[in-house]
């Protein structure tokens, strides 16, 4: 029999509350999970005392079996899982199962739509697996106590799910954690040891901490008869009890494989693809790598957790190793088991050890292989992209060895698609060039449509080229970083001189310089006329229906990035464009007739025209305004 002391109510946290009327006032379509969480979060415990044994295996407390254990008792409605893990203190208490320790909580409530399946599936991904113990049960108990502590460190946890939680100080023989689910009067189904059993065997088979139920035995006689009274009671392993990863992959099925992602994500969906694989030789280590079909809520936090579960020699090492996968791989989930490195390694030691960085380098290229075959499957892959495209698109600065193989993953717009979709490869561009092209052309802007309508794209549709259309915010820096692609280098049309190579006969680039060497004069007076506004006056082969366009020199920073450097804070130098003047335009046509005033205001009138069709902004806009009033008005 227990004591308690220092009891006190607390309430809490705000999300936790809106997390709890969720779970209890929703109906769920696959409550049973409640199950798999709870059993995750209990080798995870286990996990954690084993590795912390490494150092002092006195804090086995003399029980150096890992185990979870499920009980239950139909007549009461209950439902009981312990584990003799690492175990909690009171503090540890108060936070984990008061609050949701985890950044984006707030975007995570957002995103609760009221979609009782969907909100399921995003209770999972944000990895709150404890609280789905409120699905089934309307009031929940915990009873742990920290290995290594007194018997009388431990602390019973209470509640309902009302919005509070009451703590007390207990005394407890053995370490670890106890759940004591209360089931509501609907979910009586799960106090039954064959419910429990499959549930075990569906969701948890993999788990390597054995998970062990009650087998209850009836004592007979030597003629076969029973004893009254005579039952025995022995521990059963309902799970496989091996580690998944170490299996031979013949030997496992798609569902282990999903069901084990599931463990190792706390995830609900499916994965989109996986890799499996053991190496021997100089490396000897396994590594079952991951493809998440959703993106968690803190995938743009750069200092947010990431990376492989890290074993050594199936002791766990922990949690979020983030050293074996660069940051652009960040969403790839899974685990690592090496024999490579010392059972006491710390995050520290990862940094200094050279074998991390060749497994690194190993598994970074296994990642990219794997995304390879996944591009195979258009439907998946596209799905791949919407999700995790612009995390991707980090990779050509960061891992200059593998430019090439990232830049094949790349998905565009381009001018041959009729939608803001990002489906088309540079593979497939390359394959569609016109006779003689021998670059790539691409061009930047905020948003599909301003990339889509730019003046710069004019002469390419009046010659059938291809150019790819980059509207993401990161799209400016990524082409800063990607010079070239099977051979082929990557032009900016917006930017510098336009050299359209053998796209071009002799006659046209003859005519281009007959007109350019006509319009000298007015050119000049152009220049004159807007001074240091720009840098320089050009007649232009490049627009076919606009009058005029500016042009950044080919190695300055361009619109859309000066102005997301410019949101941060950055002060950025002044930038003088080049204006190209189309001189089939009508409007060209009645400038060289305009005299004074009037053809300052025009030229002035072509200029911001120009600006506001790249997605520039005027330094005054009502100037223009007033000019362009002259002009209609005259």
């Amino acid at each position: 029999m227990t004591t308690a002391t220092r009891e006190e109510t607390l309430g809490f946290q705000t999300e936790v509350k809106q997390l709890l009327q969720l779970m209890i006032h929703s109906l769920y379509s696959n409550r049973e999970i409640f199950l798999r969480e709870l059993i995750s979060n209990a080798a995870d415990a286990c996990d954690k005392l084993r590795y912390q044994a490494l150092d002092n295996d006195a804090i086995f407390e003399g029980d150096s079996e890992l185990r979870i254990e499920i009980e239950h008792d139909a007549e009461a409605g209950t439902v009981t899982l312990r584990d003799n893990g690492v175990g909690m203190t009171r503090d540890e208490v108060i936070e984990n199962l008061g609050t949701i320790a985890r950044s984006g909580t707030a975007e995570f409530l957002q995103q609760l739509s009221g979609e009782q399946q969907k909100d399921a599936r995003l209770i999972g991904q944000f990895g709150v697996g404890f609280y789905s113990s409120f699905i089934v049960a309307d009031e929940v108990t915990v009873r742990t106590r920290k290995a290594g502590t007194e018997q009388d460190a431990g602390v019973e946890w209470h509640s309902k799910g009302e919005g509070e939680f009451s703590v007390a100080d207990t005394e407890r023989q053995a370490h670890g954690t106890e759940i004591v689910l209360h089931l509501k009067e609907d979910a009586g189904e799960f106090a039954d040891d064959s419910r429990l059993q499959n549930l075990v065997r569906k969701y948890s088979d993999h788990i390597e901490v054995p998970v062990r139920m009650p087998k209850v035995e009836q004592a007979r006689d030597e003629e076969g008869n029973e004893i009254e009274g005579g039952e025995t009671v022995s521990w059963e392993t309902v799970n496989e009890a091996t580690a998944l990863w170490v299996r031979p992959k013949s030997e496992l099925s798609e569902d282990e494989y999903k069901a084990f992602y599931k463990h190792v994500a706390h995830d609900f969906s499916d994965p989109l693809t996986w890799s499996h694989n053991k190496v021997e030789g100089k490396l000897e280590y396994t590594s079952l790598l991951y493809v998440p079909g959703r993106a968690p809520f803190d995938l743009y936090e750069r200092d947010g957790a990431r990376g492989v579960k890290l074993y050594v020699q199936r002791v766990f090492i922990m949690d979020d190793a983030e050293q074996f996968l660069p940051l652009y791989l960040r969403f790839v989930k899974g685990v690592l088991d090496t024999r490579d490195l010392s059972l006491n390694v710390s995050r520290e030691l990862l940094q200094q050890d050279p074998q991390v960085e060749k497994i690194k380098s190993a598994l970074t290229k296994r990642s990219l292989d794997m995304l390879k075959k996944l591009a195979k499957d258009d439907e998946g892959y596209q799905t791949f992209w919407n999700t995790f495209g612009s995390v991707l698109k980090e990779g050509p600065a960061e891992d200059h060895a593998n430019r090439e193989k990232i830049a094949g993953l790349l998905r565009f717009s381009t001018t041959h698609t009729d939608s803001a979709t990002q489906d088309q490869s540079l593979a497939d561009y390359i394959g569609r060039m016109k006779e003689g092209q021998e670059k790539i052309y691409y061009i930047v802007a905020d948003g599909f449509n301003a990339t889509k309508s730019s003046p710069h794209l004019e002469i390419f549709r009046k010659k059938g080229i291809e150019v790819l259309l980059l509207h993401d915010r990161i799209d400016e820096w990524l082409m800063s970083h990607l010079t070239e692609f099977d051979g082929k280098s990557f032009v900016d049309v917006a930017k510098g001189d336009l050299d359209l190579g053998e796209v071009e006969d002799e006659d046209e680039k003859k005519a281009q310089e007959e007109t350019a060497k006509a319009k000298e004069d007015l050119v000049k007076r152009v220049k004159e006329a807007l001074g240091d506004d720009i840098q320089e006056v050009k007649v232009t082969h490049r627009l076919t229906d606009s009058p005029a366009c500016v042009v950044l020199p080919e190695h300055e920073m361009g619109y859309q990035m000066r102005r997301i450097m410019e949101a941060a804070g950055q002060p950025m130098p002044e930038v003088k464009p080049i204006l190209e003047l189309n001189p089939e335009h009508a409007l060209v046509a009645r400038l060289e007739s305009v005299e004074g005033d009037g053809f300052n205001d025009l030229s002035r009138i072509l200029l911001d025209q120009a600006i506001i069709a790249e997605g520039g902004s005027l330094d005054d806009p009502a100037a223009y305004v007033k000019r362009l009033n002259t002009l209609l008005s005259a």
